[in-house]
């Protein structure tokens, strides 16, 4: 549990701060813990903007830009975690043989969840709605060929 603890403390350390060095692992194991820990921290923030883009939740701009701007900062860190010996977890094993698509993919998504900021950085609801749709097709795009 202390090693979870510190993963999540770690991961919370990363996306505060900007990226200047890509994250080093002990174990392939420990790049597997980062992974899913950035990417499920992420759709916890982008599911709370879909939520108010959604009506599902009410909508409230400040938590809007601060969730969405996480998230596109979340979505650019775990792809060093998807090195050569780290297969595992619920990626398949099709993204270590396809990596030029997979790196497509993934810049992708990280292109549409950062348009999701933006639009939610001018506190318009609209301009949310026009913006999540896409960013979460990006995603679905690479769970579809990627995740388990």
């Amino acid at each position: 549990m202390k090693s979870v603890h510190c993963l999540v403390l770690a991961v919370a350390a990363a996306a505060a701060v900007p990226a200047v060095a890509q994250p080093t692992f002990a174990t392939p194991a420990d790049a597997i813990k980062y992974r899913q820990a950035t990417l499920k921290e992420m759709q916890q923030n982008f599911k709370r903007v879909a939520d108010m883009a959604g009506g599902r939740e009410p909508y409230n701009a400040k938590v809007a830009e601060e969730s969405a701007q996480k998230a596109a900062e979340l979505i650019k860190l775990p792809w060093a975690a998807f090195g050569p010996g780290t297969e595992g977890g619920k990626a398949r094993p099709a993204i270590w043989k396809e990596q030029a698509r997979f790196k497509e993919l993934s810049e992708k998504s990280e292109a549409e969840v950062g348009k999701l900021a933006v639009a939610a950085k001018t506190g318009s609801l609209d301009a949310i709605k026009a913006a999540i749709g896409p960013a979460g097709a990006s995603c679905k795009a690479c769970h579809d060929s990627y995740r388990d």
